[in-house]
């Protein structure tokens, strides 16, 4: 069985990207429509969400043009998940990392949309729900909308290990949104942007995770959706495929 429908515009890219110091490939699914970065989880590259059944299951969206999707492959293998590597390293590749997608991704991404000021959406699940978030607040410029599934928005718990240095505060969504300045950001964020935290209490979901963060945008007046599905929807795939779907019907604005 195909992990796309043949029909459906899939097409494939990449470049030496001299932020990280490796070939990155990138991959396309759609016509037309504006643009959806799609960040992978854990340790996945640019093609697990075609794997995993997530691009079959919004196709439709995808042939109606409603929406395109961009995916790329995370660092996490070269920076969060790499044991051997002491935790400076790897907070200095997240950095490396930002860099890449705000700077290489997101100008590629206008490039193929022929508009150069293109505010693109980000989603993902899991540890792609952190890093479509990072993305997200930290360049709300280039960011419009955030659909983070299932995500965790600080890595001090389980990544960090007491560890701190501006490298990790600045990559850290929990740690810098609570502190972002006033200015044109802000006002992106309260009156420009459009934010999805959804989560569920099936199994292996942390919904307190989701739940904090939005406290945290609450205390500085960021409106944004949060949404806790139920019991019997487990932190997996098959779940992900029900919420990329819906929130692209129904709240994305596309």
């Amino acid at each position: 069985m195909p992990h796309v429908d043949p029909n459906l515009r899939r097409e494939l890219f990449g470049w030496y990207s001299p932020h990280l110091g490796m070939d990155m490939p990138i991959v396309r699914y759609g016509h037309w429509g504006p643009a959806l970065l799609l960040f992978p989880t854990a340790g996945g590259d640019f093609l697990e969400a075609e794997r995993m059944g997530l691009i079959q299951a919004v196709a439709h969206h995808l042939f109606s043009g409603r929406v395109q999707i961009f995916g790329i492959s995370s660092i996490n293998n070269h920076a969060w998940l790499n044991r051997g590597l002491p935790l400076h390293e790897k907070a200095r590749r997240q950095v490396l990392f930002s860099a890449y997608v705000e700077n290489e991704v997101v100008p590629h991404i206008r490039g193929v949309l022929q508009n150069g000021s293109a505010r693109i959406g980000a989603t993902g699940a899991s540890f792609g729900a952190f890093h479509a978030a990072n993305a997200f607040f930290r360049r709300p410029d280039l960011f419009e909308v955030l659909l983070a599934m299932g995500g965790i928005y600080d890595l001090q718990p389980d990544f960090l290990h007491g560890f701190w240095n501006d490298d990790v505060y600045f990559n850290n969504p929990a740690s810098y949104v609570p502190n972002l300045s006033e200015g044109h950001a802000m006002d992106l964020l309260r009156h420009h942007s459009r934010i999805n935290l959804v989560s569920s209490r099936g199994q292996w979901e942390h919904p307190h995770l989701t739940e904090h963060f939005s406290h945290q945008l609450n205390q500085r007046g960021i409106p944004h959706n949060i949404d806790i599905w139920g019991h019997d929807m487990p932190h997996d795939w098959h779940t992900w495929h029900k919420q990329l779907d819906h929130y692209i019907s129904e709240r994305l604005g596309y």
